[in-house]
């Protein structure tokens, strides 16, 4: 038979999920997408509790503030420039805005308390990570997670070397195990599909190639503890080389010819599930999303 594709042969799952689960996705819109289903579909899930994170130092910052429970002051807040009179701060999404720098505070530490206590108490982490490049604020010298519409003129933008990807995840997974009272927890690492054509062809796959490296290193680094019959910290999941290799095809692209379309979606998290989930969980999700695909349509029907 003629072969039209050149299927991704996943390695073995080392890490996996289950409805007994507590998990936390942190990383790009991709986790928000994969996210939003496995809600869907029963398992308890906390998605990216700061918005949409891209790159891996942020994600690092995020994972700091919900261990020390550090609460945002007035110094963290920052008025959204372009003519946008909200306040923010650089460590969010600006789904977090407020019209007042109050309300702005009294939004995101309670956002904060809820995340560090799903943190602590998550089993799994999934982490994906969408580009090396950052943008650091000059004046207050580190790397943000939004630069809210300020001038160019206050940031240097910067790529991250694999390196520096492999020493920021290796110390998201130090500060739990150094953190008391945190549960230990497992990781599963992927890179976003999406492309970021902003930086050309040529600076996106640079990009990706950085964190794929940049999680390879750190992989081949962690211990396996055998006493555990044997545990592992963590593993990676082939999101990325998934659509560049089986679904290599511009059908498989929103109208922007960047994000993956909701067809993408829902074939990646389908290749997920089979590879994370028990194979004596599979009935109980295929009860969950007939339920849910029901559920929906009942919602969807109008009013008699």
């Amino acid at each position: 038979m003629l072969k039209l594709q050149t299927p991704v042969a996943d390695q073995p799952c080392n890490v996996g999920i289950s409805y007994s689960d507590k998990i936390m996705m942190l990383g790009s819109c991709f986790s928000d997408n994969i996210g939003r289903q496995l809600a869907d579909f029963g398992f308890d899930v906390c998605i990216n509790p700061f918005g949409t994170l891209y790159n891996p130092i942020s994600i690092l910052h995020t994972v700091q503030r919900m261990l020390e429970g550090r609460p945002f002051t007035e110094a963290d807040c920052v008025q959204i420039g372009a003519g946008d009179s909200r306040w923010c701060s650089f460590c969010h999404h600006t789904s977090f805005a407020a019209p007042s720098a109050e309300e702005f505070l009294l939004k995101v530490n309670a956002a904060l308390e809820t995340a560090r206590e799903a943190f602590l108490n998550a089993d799994k982490v999934i982490i994906t990570l969408g580009t090396s490049w950052c943008f650091k604020h000059i004046e207050k010298d580190f790397i943000v997670s939004n630069c809210l519409k300020h001038p160019a003129a206050e940031f240097v933008r910067v790529r991250l070397t694999s390196g520096e990807i492999t020493s920021a995840l290796r110390r998201i997974i130090d500060l739990c195990l150094e953190t008391q009272g945190c549960r230990r927890k497992q990781f599963i690492f992927t890179v976003s599909p999406i492309r970021h054509f902003k930086d050309g062809a040529h600076g996106n796959q640079i990009s990706k190639s950085a964190l794929l490296l940049g999680i390879d290193d750190l992989l081949a680094g962690l211990p396996v503890d055998l006493s555990l019959d044997p545990f592992y910290p963590a593993d990676y999941f082939p999101a990325y080389e998934i659509v560049m290799d089986e679904l290599r095809d511009y059908r498989f692209y929103a109208e922007d010819m960047c994000h993956p379309s909701e067809q993408t979606v829902n074939y990646i998290r389908e290749r997920f599930l089979e590879w994370a989930l028990p194979a004596s969980e599979h009935g109980r999700l295929q009860e969950n999303i007939r339920e849910f695909k029901q559920n929906s349509h009942n919602q969807s029907k109008p009013a008699r």
